[in-house]
């Protein structure tokens, strides 16, 4: 890599190369006071960012050391609780307070709805979610499994054209009802001195609220869309009797919109693999296409060669005759590294790697500075970055003042930057007050990752004992403490109206009739925000919103006293002492194989920091980091703690290897692993497993970058 002197660091040349052709013309900032920014940044906050890190590893020995001497006696919850009190891992709670975080746009502070959470390195998938503001329900039911089956063959099916036009007419009858009719039994829909006025085969009615017409897009007496509003979110009534389906329906409608994923992550961090400088600007330039609304990418579909771009907003008429518009994009937030991770992208001065957050701090955000003086189509004063993989309030506090330093660097007022805390590290979830009171005046989300927050919990926990199959730390008293204790102390510390409580993602993206069951609980959990893996289940999910008022579940939380206590959280997840059957160990050591090496093989050769991978039963699900973490610290707990061998465990990694060939058969980019031996991805998974104990804090990412960085040395992969 060739590296280029910029105020006393080695840059990457074509990361230079990207920030002064690409990046900061139009913002403002000079080249000179860019990098000089970016070096005072690192040695400032380099130092603070590494005693950060060491103080994870302290504490993390001390408790080792405490559950070794405790082992032999029953687990006493008292004495361990005055233990991580006594040494700073739980830090004394203050005061209440209220944040104070301004200039918070409505998707973040007042509409409820899903968030999608996406790799920014590619282009398509970016614009997919940041257009997946609207997204047709009509596609939605017909394509996925969410009435209880699939669609059978490549032609339309006029039969089950049917059945998701009575479902999503029963859905407006729920979210929008008429007034003494139901919308199936509408035959035209015009607008009338401002209210929605619709014909059936028994009169005229109109809304039950009337309220619920936002306006109408096209004429009044001839509208090509009736566009209504329910607990802040918009439906739009697309009618035209020509279209191949409006001219089967009574009324002309040819499709229902929703307003759908009103949030979209543009991410950084656990679904890309980014391990240098070519890596950083690829995911840079596209957030910057982004927040400069020039992003696009050409794709071939169905044989055409298409072009997808940013979607314009929706102009329409309101009610009351003024011309108005509805944002057409998600809003976008982009998130950064974490505190752990550097980039051989920037070097110092004596050759070391520069933290990898402190670039993203920098270059993300002024990427952000193009949609704040340009078209403002994202936000007109507010920066959006999401923070993860943080350790309890010290590391918050850090960030904060490190995006108060960009702030200066760039130019911007104070605060500019919102802060979104991943509430997924223990220590975080233990002190979740403090943190928030660390960015009071810039932090609008907070987020339960209960994938990483198991993955923290194992190896937090890892000298206690044997820890319980993954499977069944869903129904642990920790993780339900979690969740609630997450939306009670946001809810506490004022972020009602100013900013997101989310809940994590829904993991099976082909199992939507599941997902319409199940997450809903999110919106009824308080949560006015939930991952979904796509824009379709975006669009499903919205309905969770129009079912459940948040607004109005959040009030009821507040008169609650909070539902669960620190306690529960603090307890471990341990087997039982009889341990399991033969079989259980074997069906859970292959099944955390194949779910490492599946993912891992893909990560390492291909560059695929997520996606849909078939797990031991071949049903799709979304893999990221955070699931690789669960499974390698789950085998390195048993492994440690003699409940299976190394021989055992590598009998699986093989077996499990064989597996994830032969799901992979018909990928042309696919390299089979066969029995490992010439296999990166392998060693790759293996190591995971076998020095899993030994990463930091039980992360994957030291040990996928080195195995990336040697695969594309060994082949060549720029």
């Amino acid at each position: 890599m060739a590296y280029v002197q910029k105020s006393g660091l080695q840059v990457a040349d074509e990361l230079a190369k990207f920030a002064e052709g690409e990046l900061l013309p139009g913002t403002g900032v000079s080249a000179e006071d860019f990098w000089k920014g970016l070096s005072d940044l690192v040695g400032r906050f380099g130092p603070l960012n590494a005693d950060a890190l060491a103080r994870r590893e302290d504490l993390q020995a001390k408790v080792d050391r405490w559950h070794l001497d405790h082992r032999s006696a029953a687990h006493d919850a008292s004495a361990y609780r005055a233990f991580l009190e006594e040494i700073g891992y739980l830090v004394p709670e203050g005061g209440d307070f209220v944040i104070e975080t301004a200039n918070v746009d409505p998707e973040i502070a007042t509409v409820c709805g899903p968030q999608l959470v996406v790799p920014v390195m590619n282009a398509r998938f970016a614009l997919n979610a940041a257009n997946a503001r609207w997204g047709s329900l009509y596609d939605a039911l017909y394509g996925s499994d969410a009435m209880g089956s699939l669609p059978e063959g490549k032609g339309y099916d006029p039969a089950r054209g049917a059945q998701v036009i009575a479902w999503a007419k029963d859905f407006l009858d729920g979210a929008v009802p008429l007034d003494g009719a139901s919308h199936a039994d509408a035959t035209g829909y015009v607008v009338k001195g401002g209210k929605l006025v619709v014909a059936t085969g028994s009169g005229e009615v109109g809304l039950a609220d009337p309220t619920a017409l936002a306006g109408y897009i096209g004429a009044a007496d001839a509208p090509k869309g009736i566009v209504l509003v329910h607990n802040g979110l918009h439906i739009i009534i697309d009618i035209n009797r020509d279209h191949a389906i409006g001219k089967t329906d009574k009324a002309g409608v040819a499709d229902v919109r929703l307003e759908s994923a009103l949030t979209a992550i543009m991410d950084c961090e656990d679904s890309v693999a980014a391990v240098d400088a070519t890596d950083k600007v690829l995911a840079y330039g596209n957030w910057l296409g982004l927040m400069k609304g020039t992003l696009q990418e050409s794709f071939e579909k169905g044989g055409k060669q298409m072009t997808r771009r940013l979607a314009d907003d929706i102009a329409y008429t309101g009610a009351d005759g003024q011309a108005a518009s509805l944002k057409g994009r998600a809003l976008m937030f982009v998130r950064n590294v974490g505190h752990l991770m550097t980039n051989p992208a920037v070097l110092t001065a004596d050759g070391k790697e520069a933290p990898e957050g402190l670039l993203d701090a920098l270059f993300t955000v002024a990427a952000a500075i193009h949609d704040l003086k340009g078209k403002q189509a994202n936000s007109a004063a507010s920066v959006y970055v999401v923070k993860p993989k943080m350790h309890g309030p010290d590391e918050v506090a850090l960030a904060d003042d490190i995006f108060g330093a960009v702030e200066d660097i760039l130019g911007l007022p104070r605060h500019t930057v919102k802060l979104g805390i991943m509430d997924e590290e223990r220590r975080t979830s233990a002190n979740l007050k403090e943190c928030i009171r660390a960015a009071k005046h810039r932090v609008a989300f907070v987020n339960t990752g209960f994938l990483d927050r198991t993955g923290d919990e194992i190896h937090t926990s890892m000298e206690a004992g044997v820890m319980k199959r993954k499977a069944q730390m869903k129904d642990e008293t920790w993780l339900s403490a979690y969740e609630d204790r997450n939306v009670d102390i946001a809810l506490a510390c004022g972020f009602q109206g100013k900013g997101q409580i989310g809940k994590g993602m829904w993991a099976m993206p082909d199992r939507m009739e599941a997902m319409l069951e199940a997450k809903i609980g999110h919106p009824k959990s308080g949560a006015n925000c939930a991952w979904v893996p796509s824009p379709t289940a975006a669009t499903l999910h919205a309905t969770h919103y129009h079912q459940v008022n948040v607004h109005e579940r959040q009030d009821e939380i507040l008169k609650q006293v909070p539902r669960r206590t620190l306690d529960e959280l603090l307890e471990i997840p341990l087997a039982p002492s009889n341990l399991y059957p033969d079989d259980e160990i074997d069906a859970e050591i292959l099944n955390n194989a194949q779910g490492i090496l599946g993912y891992v093989v893909r990560w390492v050769d291909q560059g695929v920091g997520c996606s849909k991978v078939p797990d031991i039963n071949d049903v799709g699900q979304m893999e990221d980091r955070a699931t690789c973490r669960i499974s390698s610290q789950m085998l390195a707990n048993w492994l440690h703690h003699g409940v299976v061998s190394e021989d055992r465990v590598m009998e699986a990694m093989k077996k499990a290897a064989a597996i994830v060939d032969r799901q992979n058969e018909g990928d042309p980019a696919y390299l089979p692993m066969g029995d490992g031996s010439n296999s990166l991805a392998f060693q790759a998974a293996c190591d995971l497993v076998f020095k899993g104990r030994a990463q930091p804090s039980g992360y994957t990412e030291p040990l996928l970058h080195e195995y990336r960085l040697k695969f594309k040395e060994k082949h060549g992969v720029a």
